[in-house]
C-alpha cells in the first residue's frame, strides 16, 4: 500500500514556527527515557546509567545502556536501545578504520561528530525518521578526558559532566551543587552513583545501576562489577544518613 501523499514529507518539512517536529517527538523519547550520566575528573571519566528493570526474573549482570566503543573509549545510551545499537556497531566500526588507517585510537570529539552527521543526516530525508536517542560518549584520547553528549538532532557538545532522560533535571542539580575540578576518579563514581539513585528515587522505581570508568592512567574502559557498584551505594546511602542527622 502507497502512502498518501505529503505523509513522508512530515519528517522533513518545518513548521510554520521554524521547528522540525519529528526531531522534537525524537527528543521527548530521550526525556522520558532512563537516566545516564557522564563525569570527567582529574584522573578519567566515569559513565552511569539506570538499567530498566521489567522483571525481578530479569538478568542484572548485562547493562542495555552503557558500552564498550574501543578500549579507551565508552558510551551511555539514553532512548530507544534499539535505535543505539545501530550507532553504537558504527561508532564501534569508525574507531577500528581510524586505528588501521592511522594506527592511533580515534580521537572522542572525532567519534562524536561523525555520529552526530548521521544523525542529522536522518533529519534531512523523506523515508526515514531521526534516530530517537542521545548517546554521551567519553574516553581518554591524546588531548585528555573528553566527555561530549549528542541528541537526536546530530547537535553535538562538550561537558565536565552531564545528565540525560527523565531524572535530568535532578542529577543536574546534584551535578551543579557538587562537580569540581579536582574531583578523583572515586569521588566521580560517588557523584555519578548518587545522581542516579536520586534521580530514581524520585521516580519511585527500583534502582539497577551500571557504572565504567576509563581512567586516565590505564586508558581503558572498565566495567564496574555489580560487588563495585553496590559498594558505592552503600557508601551514598551512608552519607545521606550522616546529612540528615546533621540536619
Amino acid at each position: 500500500m502507497f502512502a498518501e501523499p505529503g505523509t513522508y514529507d512530515q519528517v522533513t518539512m518545518f513548521s510554520p514556527e521554524g521547528r522540525l517536529l519529528q526531531v522534537e517527538y525524537a527528543l521527548e523519547a530521550v526525556n522520558s527515557g532512563a537516566t545516564v550520566v557522564g563525569v570527567s575528573c582529574l584522573e578519567g571519566i566515569v559513565l552511569g546509567a539506570e538499567e530498566g528493570v521489567r522483571t525481578d526474573l530479569q538478568g542484572l549482570g548485562f547493562s542495555w545502556k552503557i558500552y564498550e566503543v574501543d578500549v579507551h573509549l565508552g558510551a551511555a545510551v539514553v532512548g530507544l536501545v534499539a535505535d543505539a545499537r545501530i550507532l553504537i556497531d558504527q561508532a564501534r566500526i569508525d574507531a577500528q578504520i581510524n586505528m588501521l588507517t592511522y594506527d592511533e585510537p580515534i580521537d572522542i570529539e572525532v567519534l562524536t561528530k561523525r555520529i552526530g552527521d548521521i544523525k542529522q543526516l536522518y533529519t534531512q530525508h523523506d523515508g526515514v525518521r531521526p534516530f530517537g536517542v542521545s548517546i554521551v560518549f567519553g574516553g581518554v584520547d591524546k588531548t585528555g578526558n573528553r566527555l561530549f553528549a549528542t541528541d537526536p538532532s546530530g547537535f553535538y557538545r562538550g561537558y565536565r559532566a552531564v545528565a540525560l532522560g527523565y531524572g535530568r533535571e535532578v542529577a543536574e542539580a546534584i551535578l551543579g551543587e557538587e562537580y569540581r575540578e579536582g574531583l578523583k576518579l572515586n569521588e566521580a563514581i560517588m557523584l555519578a552513583v548518587k545522581c542516579l539513585v536520586k534521580a530514581t528515587e524520585v521516580q519511585g522505581k527500583k534502582l539497577a545501576v551500571s557504572i565504567a570508568v576509563i581512567p586516565s592512567e590505564t586508558r581503558r574502559f572498565r566495567m564496574l562489577t555489580a560487588e563495585e557498584v553496590e559498594s558505592y551505594m552503600r557508601r551514598v546511602a551512608r552519607r545521606g544518613v550522616r546529612n540528615r542527622r546533621r540536619k
